[in-house]
């Protein structure tokens, strides 16, 4: 029951740091461009929809700690689900459409 504690903790920490705009260094793929590539990125708008993303991954994750100290199993597979459907998100989000290019 701990590990998914931890993880929604540092999930909202990563939601907090992405939210103020920081922390691209952080964000795979962005951080290994060179600098005349990132210069094309608007990267405040990327780090707020990341931070999004992070706080969704976390309140997902509840899910399975709740399922754990309630022992309703069901609530495991929504938050399992969930969590797989955000993930599915964010891949198609920022892949498509250059949502994020200045």
């Amino acid at each position: 029951m701990n590990g998914p504690i931890i993880f929604i903790g540092l999930f909202i920490v990563l939601g907090i740091i992405f939210s103020n705009g920081k922390g691209s260094f952080l964000i795979a793929g962005y951080n290994t461009m060179n600098k005349k590539e990132k210069e094309k990125y608007d990267t405040v708008s990327l780090c707020k929809f990341m931070g999004k993303a992070m706080f969704s991954i976390a309140f997902s994750m509840a899910f399975w700690v709740l399922s754990d100290a309630f022992k309703i199993k069901w609530l495991f597979y929504v938050g399992l689900v969930l969590f797989l459907c955000i993930i599915v998100f964010i891949i198609i989000y920022t892949s498509t459409g250059n949502r994020f290019k200045k």
